[in-house]
């Protein structure tokens, strides 16, 4: 079984990938972190490397991600994303982090 997960990126990198608004992609029930990042960069492969390293496929210092007004940054890249994520009803959101004072 397959879910559609709404995925919201920032603007540099819909820039980046020519994207106008959310995007939808198909990933196996349970949807992770993991397999979304993952659609996303298959999808868009010009994202590779900008959301997770290449080779070690950990986040990037400098991104978050968030649901259902959680930060899921810290959790396991393989832990199953909240329902409404998986349902559709709410979007995963990929955010640059802010610094500077």
């Amino acid at each position: 079984m397959t879910s559609s997960v709404r995925v919201v990126l920032p603007a540099h990198l819909r820039t980046l990938a020519k994207v106008i608004g959310e995007l939808v992609v198909e990933v196996e029930s349970p949807p992770t972190t993991a397999s979304v990042l993952s659609a996303v960069e298959a999808a868009h492969p010009v994202l590779r490397g900008t959301m997770r390293d290449q080779q070690t496929l950990q986040r990037r210092p400098f991104v978050r991600f968030f649901g259902c007004a959680e930060d899921l940054s810290h959790q396991s890249p393989d832990a199953p994303l909240p329902a409404p994520i998986a349902a559709g009803s709410e979007p995963f959101l990929v955010v640059g982090a802010m610094a500077g004072g």
